[in-house]
């Protein structure tokens, strides 16, 4: 099944994309989906402790379950003044 991947910030950086399309098995999670991601960029991997997830505009879990078509989001944290 395919999702599309959006990234932002710093992990847009990493990823050198803000949006791609990703090719991942049935029955896979966003976790399924974070670990692809990183086998293609280890410096991703450091990144996760910090990062949110985002399914469809709605924050998930990671361990939530990813359906044909799905939109995830990564989200890293935010500061601001």
């Amino acid at each position: 099944m395919r999702v599309c991947v959006r990234a932002f910030a710093r992990l847009r950086e990493i990823l050198c994309a803000s949006e791609r399309s990703v090719d991942v098995p049935d029955g896979a999670r966003i976790e399924d989906l974070w670990a692809l991601l990183c086998q293609e960029n280890a410096a991703l991997g450091r990144e996760r402790n910090s990062t949110r997830a985002a399914r469809n505009g709605r924050l998930a879990a990671f361990d939530e379950r990813l359906c044909d078509g799905d939109d995830v989001a990564f989200l890293p944290p935010v500061s601001g003044g």
